[in-house]
């Protein structure tokens, strides 16, 4: 068994449930919802170029709340935790909710989609329009991660992986069913729209239900000292904040991508074009590589070295080798899946017609980006590896400036790539494939500061053990300085 002995089979099914789930899950639904745009044969291309801007906007205030799974696998060891936790999402999607209604009703939404994106009125209007329907999205999806990560740490991860299914199956089903609407007439923008909330809302009563069936009656009502202590809401949001800052990043990064590859090509029509091509070409790209990122969750999920974990029955442990070796395989596999699906002869073009239904014309605009796609697999490894190591030490806050050296080589890589004579779609992957090995060559160098200055400590203290140890040792022992005291009274 290339992961863990044969003993620790129950994690071997952790890994292959979670990550394979992830890999169809979080990309078969984006071309399930594109599928359902396309179809929409009058102004196809204007409703991908539309909703992609709604989407990516929108994953810009969800991913950060979509990594409290995070918190829940690491901190939530009570009830008492888990309302912490909720009430964080609560408030958290609260706020989304409301800036969601200012982009749609303000000023400040025609400057950002409109103006920013040198899109037309029409394009702009629909934005605006998508993104005031995606308003309660962030605030189901952070429920959903919360319970999510709580499931990951009790092992659930069949659960987890069956409820993320579930939301692809339950997409799939209502883009079907709209399709054959009168939706299709009046309001397009809502099959994706609508089918993403029925997805969302299958995942997360899948997961709440999961976790009150199987967990809630388990754990305490609070934490006990054998378990860190009862978390509180200051220590979850230090954790979580440079996740958070990181993911946001990540998440921008769409727009800004888009920004400046439709600003690159004067809002022309060129440039809707260009961004419905970031919008078919994202999700397919993504679905060979995108499931590496939750490999940062084995790490906090099986060392034995957190408290958190004593609460989990288990029989043996997972080495960091074992841990090693099972990233490695998934990023070998990642890399043949992308060069199969990229770079054999009319495969990807064969993807897009047949799953998103876009023309075969289109389909092979999108060729070049897909095939800058299959660099990702090992700056996304690399960092998923390492940030998964720094979670279990609770380190987090290391990580914080990848985020920023992120943002500042796509941004630099989107100014100097035209000058080059790179224009489009391909300007666009091309500056998001920099960014990412930017990103990860951060997050190396904080690894090895955290590993050197752990090494240092341990040092220091071996050496001051043995220095007790030493002094112990040359120290006479209580009836030899009786005998010296004695002497030295009988000269006197």
């Amino acid at each position: 068994n290339l992961l863990v002995p044969s003993k620790t089979g129950c994690r071997t099914l952790f890994l292959i449930h979670f990550t394979c789930t992830t890999l169809f899950s979080l990309s078969v639904f984006q071309q399930a919802l594109n599928r359902g745009i396309a179809a929409v044969k009058e102004d196809a291309v204007e409703m991908l170029a539309s909703y992609g801007l709604a989407y990516s906007l929108m994953k810009f205030f969800t991913g950060p709340m979509s990594d409290f799974k995070n918190v829940g696998l690491v901190f939530v060891n009570s009830k008492r935790d888990r309302t912490k936790a909720v009430l964080c999402m609560v408030v958290a999607g609260a706020v989304a909710a409301i800036f969601h209604t200012l982009i749609a009703y303000s000023d400040l939404g025609y400057y950002i989609i409109n103006k920013l994106h040198h899109v037309d009125e029409s394009v702009g209007s629909k934005t605006r329009r998508a993104f005031l329907y995606l308003a309660a999205f962030p605030f189901m999806d952070a429920m959903a991660w919360t319970h999510a990560g709580i499931l990951l740490k009790h092992k659930y991860s069949f659960l987890v992986g069956c409820a993320s299914i579930s939301d692809v199956i339950a997409q799939v089903v209502f883009v079907a069913i709209l399709l054959h609407s009168h939706l299709e007439c009046r309001e397009p923008l809502l099959i994706p729209i609508l089918s993403l909330y029925m997805g969302a809302l299958v995942r997360c009563t899948t997961l709440c239900l999961g976790y009150y069936r199987n967990i809630h009656d388990v754990i305490p009502d609070r934490s006990g000292p054998e378990m860190g202590g009862e978390a509180t809401i200051r220590k979850m949001l230090s954790f979580w904040w440079p996740l958070a800052l990181i993911l946001a990043t990540q998440r921008i990064s769409r727009p800004i991508v888009n920004l400046f590859v439709s600003r690159d090509l004067g809002g022309s029509s060129s440039a809707t074009e260009a961004v419905a091509i970031l919008t078919a070409t994202y999700p397919v790209g993504h679905m060979p590589y995108g499931w590496l990122t939750e490999i940062r969750a084995v790490y906090p999920a099986f060392d034995k070295n957190n408290p958190s974990n004593k609460l989990v029955n288990t029989n043996s442990t997972v080495t960091a080798t074992h841990i090693k070796k099972f990233t490695f395989v998934c990023m070998a596999l990642s890399l043949t899946l992308c060069f199969v699906m990229f770079w054999t002869p009319n495969v990807s073009e064969k993807i897009l017609v047949d799953i998103i239904g876009v023309d075969f014309v289109f389909a092979e605009l999108c060729v070049v980006p897909l095939r800058i796609f299959s660099f990702f697999p090992v700056p996304v490894t690399v960092r998923a590896h390492l940030t998964g190591w720094l979670m279990t030490l609770k380190k987090t806050f290391v990580l914080a400036p990848s985020s920023v050296l992120r943002i500042i080589v796509l941004i630099t890589s989107l100014i100097v790539l035209p000058y080059l004579g790179v224009h489009g779609a391909t300007l666009g992957v091309g500056s998001l494939l920099a960014g990412f090995v930017g990103e990860s060559t951060m997050v190396a160098i904080a690894a090895c500061y955290v590993y050197r200055k752990q090494k240092k400590k341990r040092n220091e203290n071996e050496a001051a053990t043995e220095g007790e140890d030493s002094a112990m040792t040359d120290m006479p022992h209580t009836e030899e300085m009786t005998d010296i005291v004695e002497m030295r009274e009988e000269n006197e």
